[in-house]
């Protein structure tokens, strides 16, 4: 049976910096212009409704005082995080219209309820093209959530923000895949040392979309389920400019399309959330009708009357046995997407796959698909990476790590992530001389 979507609006502008010290960011509009253009009719959704924000008021906040609104971030996560869950408590794929990136921390809250409630792990899928993985270790300043969101849901930075319950982190380094970064992106290191998982836009489109959200899937196998933030700045600023900081070399509408597609073409694909579209500088709404373009055809697979149901994985029999970097650099390098057939990679996630009923020939569509991509991107007018990266040469390799089984089989069931009381208090503390000083004013990658 099909799954159902259903739209929730979450129009926070509250971590971005001001355009202008007289200003507050558009993106907040972001949800009814994509709405006007009849999204959730196109979709067939359920409205969710709205998740209203504070308002938007640096007031006195000064370089040195952490990130700005914090206090106000931190209360809409926690409402943010209550109505995901309760969308996932009714069986239905939840997709939010954002605002700006910092509505990532209520859906990475929502997810970690599920996982603890589940005794397994949920993974995300980070499409953006920034790594927003600034923070107090690596930054001299900060201040605007939406540049240190991915830094926050790892579990970087002040705990009002990444410990919030007592949680910290939401999402595991090596339960992260980030897309669609560019190639010299300031934090891309960082993610490498953190064994974070990456595929910049060069080698992205040199494996194509279709497979790379198929290597996307295999990188979270040992997850239960997984989460999908997707900023409209991972496009090309020459089709997508209204975003705050749009910064050349990205990707196709196209290839967006495909990416998405591939990424919820599985039960355990928890939800999306849109963010970063800024309707001030798309007056005429053309580029927020190319969004929800894209964003139908890219949904088509959550929609279709073959679909599966959401249902998380099960454990399995044994852990995974450690790897090495290198092990991981001779496999990928290999191109061992093109070797296998159906375009899955690996006997164990077919396997896993098949175990929880996909339908059969799914993979060899994704296969098709990436094959189309590389026309579909030329005809953009985008032009492709002076040098195409194979597989697993631009993408950064994390760093050996065993992979924990994750926990018994189980469902959402009513009231199953809208939990009141926290765990235990996060033991591992926060550094407090890293977690303060920021100037909101400085240039913001989200």
């Amino acid at each position: 049976m099909m799954r159902r979507i259903a739209v929730l609006d979450a129009p926070t502008n509250l971590g971005l910096r001001p355009p202008t010290p007289t200003s507050v960011p558009g993106c907040a509009k972001a949800p009814g212009a994509l709405r006007d253009h009849d999204l959730l009719p196109r979709l067939r959704a359920r409205d969710a409704g709205c998740v209203t924000p504070p308002r938007y008021d640096p007031g006195d906040w000064r370089p040195g005082d952490g990130v700005c609104h914090a206090r106000e971030i931190a209360d809409y996560s926690l409402a943010l995080a209550e109505r995901i869950g309760s969308i996932i408590d009714r069986g239905e794929f939840p997709v939010v219209l954002g605002g700006d990136c910092s509505v990532l921390l209520g859906s990475a809250l929502a997810m970690h309820r599920l996982g603890e409630a589940v005794g397994g792990r949920i993974g995300l899928v980070f499409v953006d093209g920034h790594s927003d993985f600034r923070h107090p270790g690596n930054a001299s300043y900060v201040g605007a959530a939406a540049g240190e969101d991915l830094a926050l849901v790892t579990g970087r930075g002040q705990a009002d923000l990444a410990a919030l319950e007592g949680r910290r982190p939401y999402f595991r380094d090596i339960d992260v895949v980030v897309l669609g970064i560019r190639a010299q992106d300031e934090y891309r290191l960082d993610l490498q040392a953190a064994g974070i998982t990456t595929r910049p836009v060069p080698a992205l489109r040199a494996e194509g979309a279709a497979r790379t959200a198929q290597w996307a899937h295999e990188q979270l196998a040992d997850c239960a389920g997984y989460w999908v933030h997707i900023d409209v700045d991972v496009l090309d600023p020459a089709v997508m400019p209204a975003v705050d900081a749009p910064d050349p070399g990205g990707i196709a509408f196209a290839e967006l399309e495909i990416l998405l597609a591939g990424l919820v073409d599985t039960p355990h694909c928890l939800g999306v959330e849109l963010t970063v579209f800024d309707p001030d500088y798309d007056p005429d709404g053309s580029y927020a009708a190319e969004i929800v373009n894209t964003v139908v055809a890219g949904l088509a697979p959550v929609t279709a009357p073959e679909a599966v149901p959401p249902r998380l994985l099960s454990a399995r029999p044994t852990p995974a046995p450690r790897r090495g970097a290198s092990a991981d650099r001779v496999e990928r390098s290999a191109g061992v997407d093109a070797g296998r057939s159906g375009g899955v990679n690996g006997l164990d996630a077919v396997g896993r796959l098949d175990a929880v009923g996909l339908a059969a020939g799914s993979g060899d569509g994704m296969a098709d698909a990436g094959r189309d991509g590389a026309v579909e991107a030329e005809q953009s007018g985008i032009p492709g990476p002076a040098h195409a990266e194979p597989s697993g040469v631009a993408a950064v390799l994390p760093v050996a790590v065993e992979r924990e089984p994750v926990g018994p089989p189980a469902s959402a069931g009513p009231g199953l992530l809208r939990r009141t009381s926290p765990p235990a208090q996060d033991s591992s503390g926060s550094n407090s001389a890293r977690d303060n000083g920021a100037d909101l004013h400085e240039a913001d990658t989200a």
